[in-house]
């Protein structure tokens, strides 16, 4: 199979029930900040190795996904190059690159965090994920929020 991450979308009735309790309980972790992983998962019947699991594969879709954030983080060699062809990837498909910070590279491999702004005339985010994750350098690629 290939490893390459793919995105799908898919209808409500056609998500497993504990994808689904994965995204309840993120929804009240977000909501109710006291909130405790063990307390969201219990609330909604689901197992907090199964949210752990699932935690970072599935987001709620927005109809309007315009004018959103994306932060996303990456592992990539450090090689001249490889963090401009990232940017200019971004740039594009037409979105906006709001924070950017790298760390200092240990063994060769460097983590890159991005937050990207999706404007009105944003073309295929998922497309513009893949295209950066299949990138020669690139390690590892992991969207870590959406807002």
């Amino acid at each position: 199979m290939n490893d390459k991450a793919e995105y799908f979308v898919v209808r409500r009735k056609a998500v497993p029930e504990v994808l689904l309790k994965v995204v309840e309980a993120k929804k009240l972790l977000e909501s109710e900040r006291a909130l405790t992983i063990q307390e969201a998962t219990d609330k909604v019947g689901l197992s907090r190795s199964s949210f752990y699991k699932y935690k970072d594969d599935i987001f709620k879709f927005h109809d309007n996904a315009r004018g959103r954030t994306i932060t996303f983080v990456l592992q990539m060699d450090d090689e001249p190059g490889i963090l401009s062809k990232v940017l200019k990837q971004i740039a594009e498909y037409k979105a906006n690159i709001l924070t950017i910070h790298q760390t200092i590279p240990v063994n060769g491999v460097a983590s890159l965090t991005l937050s990207v702004g999706i404007l009105p005339d944003t073309q295929n985010v998922s497309e513009m994920i893949e295209a950066i994750e299949s990138d020669k350098g690139i390690h590892y690629l992991k969207i870590l929020a959406r807002e």
